[in-house]
């Protein structure tokens, strides 16, 4: 069965960038590029990532299982349009992806087609129908959301996420593009339930895998009192 998943590493303190930049000149030398190769820097260092890229050496761990494993999972994958373009010139002729990837945008544009089997379609009717248009292509395998944070909490926010992979770096970054914000839309009484499948621990980082259950209300326990009822509110 086709899952909708997403992955995406983050600081103790939840952001996956540092402050956004929005500003003329070279966004390799932001802040929030800076973080954001921080907070990946487990992913660049392993054989997996760098073999996918067409580089050479790496560390051959349980962090390069890891993107191994992503990679083989995903048969179609869900991306916003400010990664993708932000990607168009450095991935190449042959992106990393080798699969057909669905970019969500408010701006039309025209398939674009790259080597290694890797296809861009531009999406303007919204997020479900991307990852519609993904599954159908995903040929029985998972369907990838590739980011950024935005595009996850929106899949998320849409009741359309099954599986959430967060890569939990040991470093507090204070600031930044925060993974989970206020435009989820929850009710003050209300949550998203995830429940925890797996937990890979490495000196570099920590892979927890979760399970999406839902949006639920928050409800009171009795504290310890003693098979009083739960007071739902």
């Amino acid at each position: 069965m086709t899952k909708v998943t997403a992955q995406l590493s983050v600081s103790l303190d939840g952001f996956y960038a540092g402050p956004q930049f929005t500003g003329d000149g070279n966004w390799m030398d932001s802040a929030e590029s800076a973080a954001f190769f921080r907070v990946t820097r487990w992913a660049t260092e392993a054989a997996a990532w760098r073999e996918r890229q067409g580089f050479a050496g790496g560390q051959r761990d349980t962090n390069s299982d890891v993107v191994a494993e992503s990679f083989g999972a995903a048969g179609a994958y869900v991306m916003g349009r400010r990664m993708a373009d932000g990607g168009e010139v450095p991935w190449g002729e042959e992106p990393p992806f080798r699969a057909p990837v669905f970019v969500v945008t408010h701006r039309p544009r025209q398939p674009l087609l790259r080597g290694g089997g890797t296809s861009f379609t531009y999406v303007t009717d919204g997020v479900a129908s991307a990852v519609e248009q993904a599954r159908a292509a995903a040929g029985g395998k998972d369907v990838a959301v590739a980011g950024g944070g935005s595009l996850v909490r929106q899949v998320l926010k849409a009741g359309l996420l099954n599986e959430l992979d967060l890569h939990v770096v040991p470093v507090v970054l204070g600031t930044g593009l925060r993974l989970f914000d206020a435009d989820l839309d929850l009710g003050e009484k209300e949550a998203i339930e995830l429940s925890p499948i797996r937990v890979l621990h490495t000196p570099q980082v920590t892979h927890i895998r979760y399970v999406v259950s839902g949006r639920g209300p928050l409800v009171l326990d009795d504290r310890g009192r003693g098979g009083g009822p739960t007071v739902t509110v």
